[in-house]
């Protein structure tokens, strides 16, 4: 079984959590195929601070210009990323960083925004698989981080979900899984919905009861059902530990996505 695991928000910035999310991988990794993809909008952020950079988004997306796409480049496909390889390793299961120049291993193009330009922030335009499934060979895991390549030469800052979404679409994965530092989904009285049809979405966009980061993250969940991903689900990284019963079994944590 092939399965792409998305880690973000405290998941990443939290050490115990970090190596909760690392040890299930493993796991997992153990009798599949397992792909990682990460995000790190949080130290991105806090280093932006320190640096004297305010942070501005557009409908869940980070407006990035030349300086805050190198500091990315930095930040993800450096600290962040080379600490999920040391995480993996510590356990016993080598891990190998890439990010999208790597081997043109996830090319981009800009990503156009009604909310203006949104500077050096792309969308996955291809995938090569060939990394991944070389990484597999070699009996390690892969760990990608959300930059990608143009055309014109530059990286691209792209949502991790939206990577995530992609990576799981080229490599005809049987499952998705995010495991963020939220419960799931919520509806408007704030209990976290468990089973949600895609073609609710729209209506939880619309009246508000979804908003910011969630937007790109069911987003992501919808077009991956679309286009073939087995099954989808957001999960709360505390409970990372479940990973390798999402799969087979019913598991009542988070929120998954269904085509109907």
């Amino acid at each position: 079984m092939r399965v792409v695991v998305k880690i973000g928000g405290a998941a990443l910035d939290d050490a115990n959590l970090r190596h909760g999310c690392a040890a299930a991988v493993a796991a997992l990794a153990d009798d599949h195929q397992v792909a990682v993809v990460h995000g790190g909008g949080i130290e991105l952020t806090r280093v932006l601070a320190q640096l004297g950079k305010k942070s501005e988004f557009v409908n869940g997306l980070r407006v990035t210009d030349s300086e805050t796409r190198d500091v990315a480049l930095m930040v993800l496909a450096g600290a962040v990323n080379k600490r999920l390889v040391a995480e993996l390793a510590g356990i016993g299961h080598p891990g190998v960083g890439l990010c999208g120049g790597d081997g043109t291993a996830f090319m981009a193009r800009k990503k156009n925004s009604l909310g203006g330009d949104l500077g050096f922030v792309g969308e996955v335009s291809s995938v090569n698989v060939r990394w991944m499934e070389a990484i597999w060979n070699f009996g390690a895991i892969p760990v990608i981080s959300s930059l990608a390549l143009g055309c014109d030469g530059q990286y691209y800052n792209v949502n991790a979900d939206q990577v995530a979404m992609a990576c799981a679409v080229a490599l005809q994965a049987h499952a998705l899984i995010f495991l963020t530092d939220v419960q799931g989904v919520k509806d408007a009285s704030g209990e976290v919905i468990r089973w949600l049809p895609a073609k609710q979405i729209a209506t939880l966009a619309k009246d508000a009861v979804i908003a910011g980061g969630m937007l790109p993250k069911l987003a992501a969940c919808e077009e991956a059902l679309r286009r073939g991903v087995g099954r989808v689900r957001i999960m709360p990284a505390i409970e990372a530990g479940l990973l390798s019963q999402f799969y087979l079994s019913k598991i009542d944590v988070g929120t998954e996505v269904t085509v109907a």
